[in-house]
């Protein structure tokens, strides 16, 4: 049944039963009767795992208990009033939420008990401010939150929620906002002596606060959306739990409510969980990636429960921008919508969407871009790049990062810096972290002059034609010197260096520029033209070589790698046999030897495709799904 208003004579005067009073009154003539369901008609399909105005993912409740019905009401669901179970409750009557504009769904059923168990929703109570009471004096004093709430009871003021130490010596209560000022007059009135003597030392209202409830939560599983919240850099003022340790409250600020509700909503109901990721560069990996991203997202949601929103597209001078994803036509949507920004633009959008599970994709190959690595993290960014400037600089800013990545417990994941897509940085990584001591990495690192020597040691012909074909196939820069010249792969030798905790610059690596001198300072245009000058020279080192042995050019990490100054790092052409891992190399593979105490004499071998815009971006977006798991 389902009755409107009832209207009652109180002093001759026409009232109802006050908030939600025909809901109440339904209620008591149910009791009065004896009905067995009592069906209430509102403006929706029935009560939701949050505020759907809040949460766009949330999902209808099918079953509730009256207990956690009432938790919903107590703490701010306003489909529900307290008043209105306490009557179904006395005789056990079903209580069924229903929308009075679509008929046909069958609503939420409350009853004694529910088969359904866990987490049921998340509500929130707006309006609020936070009282904070401290009292370095107070301990072991008897009597103290007696006389907190007789002061604020004698003024007519409720306690929502109280949070406190064992000692006493900080209190906070949750009330009304509007009683926040009295209250506060009221508590150093009846602690006036308390501050003479200095035992209570403080005394403040926290405004713009809200409440998060999480209706269900058992205190066991509470540190999976806790820790959530912190990975976001929301840091709770307080919390506190029910006696049961099945319902827990959340006090936040109110402008990180938003973004709150859904990062806990996303994390405890198995729900798509949103990865925000902003793309900074957009060429050829940086293309490859969004598309690889954009192309695979809806299987990626199916099998891991995780949306990855591609929410800016940037390249050097423009960005794209849109809170609800990238899609296929998004090359030209930057052309015509994209528009001038700065780093702390794309901030400021994702904290004004209250986007959560922020991540910065690093594809240009720009140091003016890497020193806006810090304010991101600082911001809520995990970092993922192909760009090796930020591991190759000074030690100070490497170093520095990794602190500020500890301090706002963020990662920075960069698996393509070395290998393209090949899992060398991880393998280091876990050998030198489990006390394997590691005494030399020695191979080709480069996939275009993997090519490049692979096919000029086998074929007989001109150094320059291979070189040609190299370039042309698209796997050298633009200008091919960038890769002769050894600059690249030393690199990636200083990279693996630290990853070892070595305590090396870029200038300690030896470098054989395979590029003449002659030929070094010339136009780009000019030296695509002069590739036949080289001939000579690298025929004769190829003809000088032992039978059996072909050309490779590798970078080489050894000496002491113990002692954190005695490495030697060495990027040089060599001449190795043809029989050997690193002479069997074929097409612009790369491969690595890790030499390791307990390998001895024969070393882990990682090889495979080692150039590629396809194959760093996937490297890259392997780096994306990795963080997803560890944020999970």
């Amino acid at each position: 049944m389902w009755l409107q208003v009832l209207l009652l004579q109180i002093r001759n005067e026409t009232t109802t039963l006050g908030r939600n009073g025909s809901n109440y009154t339904a209620s008591l003539l149910a009791n009065y009767l004896d009905a067995e369901e009592l069906q209430n008609y509102t403006h929706v399909n029935g009560i939701y795992t949050a505020n759907p105005d809040l949460v766009p993912d949330a999902k209808k409740i099918e079953e509730l208990s009256f207990s956690e019905a009432n938790e919903l009401a107590n703490f701010g669901t306003t489909v529900l009033h307290a008043k209105t179970i306490i009557p179904l409750l006395e005789k056990n009557i079903a209580l069924r939420i229903l929308n009075t504009f679509n008929t046909d769904d069958k609503g939420t059923l409350i009853t004694a008990r529910t088969t359904s168990k866990g987490i049921k929703s998340l509500s929130v109570l707006e309006n609020v401010a936070l009282v904070n009471f401290e009292g370095r004096g107070l301990l072991r004093k008897v009597g103290v939150d007696a006389r907190i709430f007789r002061a604020l009871s004698n003024h007519n003021i409720s306690v929502s929620i109280i949070s406190q130490g064992s000692s006493e010596r900080g209190i906070g209560l949750i009330i009304d906002a509007d009683k926040a000022a009295q209250a506060v007059i009221a508590l150093e009135r009846e602690f006036e002596n308390d501050f003479y003597s200095k035992d209570v030392n403080n005394i403040e209202i926290i405004d713009d606060v809200s409440v998060i409830s999480i209706i269900g939560q058992d205190l066991s599983t509470f540190h999976k959306p806790f820790n959530t919240l912190i990975k976001n850099q929301i840091v709770p003022l307080l919390f506190n739990n029910t006696v049961s340790g099945k319902n827990i409250s959340l006090v936040v600020k109110k402008k990180e409510l938003h973004k709150a509700i859904n990062v806990i909503h996303g994390e405890i109901f198995g729900i798509s969980k949103k990865i925000n990721i902003a793309v900074f560069g957009h060429g050829l990996v940086g293309g490859a990636l969004i598309d690889q991203i954009v192309s695979s997202t809806n299987e990626i949601e199916k099998r891991k429960g995780v949306k990855l929103n591609i929410f800016a597209i940037a390249n050097s001078k423009r960005v794209l921008l849109n809170k609800d994803g990238a899609y296929q036509n998004w090359k030209s949507d930057i052309v015509s919508k994209g528009k001038a920004y700065t780093v702390e633009d794309i901030i400021q959008y994702a904290d004004t969407h209250h986007l959560e599970n922020l991540i910065a994709i690093d594809n240009t190959a720009s140091q003016e871009f890497v020193e806006q690595y810090n304010t991101l993290v600082n911001h809520g960014f995990d970092l993922v790049s192909s760009n090796k400037i930020a591991n190759t600089i000074d030690l100070k800013f490497y170093h520095d990062l990794r602190a500020n990545l500890d301090k706002h417990q963020k990662r920075y994941l960069y698996e393509t810096n070395v290998g393209a897509g090949l899992p060398l940085i991880d393998t280091i990584k876990l050998l030198h972290l489990s006390g394997e001591n590691i005494t030399r990495v020695r191979g080709v690192f480069s996939g275009s002059l993997s090519y490049l020597f692979n096919n000029f040691s086998k074929e007989d012909c001109a150094f320059s034609e291979v070189l040609q074909e190299t370039v042309n196939k698209g796997f050298t820069e633009p200008d091919p010197r960038e890769d002769l010249g050894g600059n690249d792969v030393a690199r990636k030798l200083l990279i693996l260096a630290r990853e070892l905790d070595l305590h090396n610059e870029i200038t300690d690596v030896k470098i054989q520029n395979l590029i003449p001198e002659r030929l070094r300072t010339l136009e780009s245009s000019e030296f695509l033209k002069s590739f036949d000058t080289m001939n000579d020279e690298f025929q004769k080192i190829k003809d000088n070589q032992e039978e059996g042995h072909v050309l490779r050019y590798i970078g080489d990490l050894n000496g002491d790698l113990a002692d954190d100054d005695g490495a030697i790092l060495d990027v040089k052409l060599v001449s190795v046999p043809e029989s050997s891992p690193l002479g069997a190399l074929k097409g612009s593979d790369s491969i690595f030897e890790i030499y390791t105490e307990s390998y001895g004499t024969q070393p882990l071998v990682i090889q495979g495709a080692g150039a590629g815009a396809q194959v760093t971006a996937r490297g890259v977006f392997g780096d994306i799904l990795r963080l997803t798991e560890i944020n999970n």
